[in-house]
C-alpha cells in the first residue's frame, strides 16, 4: 500500500533528523527522496520547524504506544527496563542513527521553541514511565539497589543518550553496550 504525500514527508524527515541532525537536511533533500517538488512539501509543513515538530510529536506519540506495549509485555520493572535499553541500542542501526530527541537535542542552537517543547515533553514522559518501571523493579525486586526512582529515571535517561552519542560518534554499538553494562548487571535474569 503506498503511503499518503504527509506520511511519507514525515518518515524522511526523521530518517534524515536521526543519521544528519537537525541542520542536516533540508527540503530539497525531502522532496528528491519522496518524488515530489521543493514547493510543494509547504502544503503540508509551511515550514522546517512545523515539520520538525510534527515529527517530534509522533516519535513521542510512537515512543508511549511502545511502553505501552513493554508494559504488557515484560511483568517485572527489571524485563521493562531491559526492553527499553534494547529499544535504545536498535534505534543505534548499527552505529549509524540516533533517537529523535537525542539527534535533534545535538543541534540545540539551531532548534524552533516548538521542537524544543516537543523534546521536553518527550522526556518528561520518559522520565515518568522509567520512575514507574524503577518503582516497580524495587518492589518485585527485579531491579538491584532502588533508592529514589526519580533519580534513577534521570541517570537513565541520561546514561541511554550519552551512551547513544558514543557508540554513533565512533559508529560502534559496543560503546553503547560497555556503557549500560553496569545498568543490565542491576537486572533480575
Amino acid at each position: 500500500m503506498a503511503k499518503d504525500t504527509k506520511t511519507a514527508l514525515l518518515d524522511s524527515a526523521e530518517r534524515a533528523a536521526r543519521t544528519r541532525g537537525f541542520d542536516g537536511f533540508s527540503y530539497a533533500d525531502l522532496a528528491q527522496e519522496v518524488g515530489i517538488r521543493k514547493a510543494s512539501i509547504h502544503h503540508h509543513f509551511p515550514t522546517k520547524a512545523a515539520l520538525s515538530a510534527a515529527i517530534m510529536k509522533r516519535y513521542t506519540q510512537a515512543f508511549a504506544k511502545a511502553c505501552q506495549s513493554i508494559d504488557a509485555e515484560c511483568a517485572t520493572g527489571g524485563a521493562r527496563l531491559a526492553a527499553l535499553i534494547d529499544r535504545y541500542r536498535a534505534a543505534l542501526e548499527g552505529g549509524q542513527s540516533l533517537c529523535l530527541c537525542v539527534s535533534f537535542s545535538t543541534s540545540r542552537n539551531s532548534l524552533p521553541a516548538e521542537v524544543i517543547s516537543e523534546i521536553v515533553g518527550f522526556r518528561q514522559m520518559m522520565l515518568a514511565w522509567i520512575a514507574a518501571t524503577y518503582h516497580l523493579g524495587g518492589s518485585d525486586r527485579s531491579i538491584a539497589m532502588v533508592h529514589d526512582p526519580a533519580q534513577e529515571a534521570a541517570a537513565t535517561l541520561a546514561m541511554l543518550e550519552g551512551a547513544q552519542l558514543r557508540a554513533r560518534a565512533e559508529e560502534d554499538p559496543a560503546h553503547f553496550d560497555n556503557a549500560l553494562g553496569l545498568l543490565r548487571s542491576r537486572l533480575a535474569r
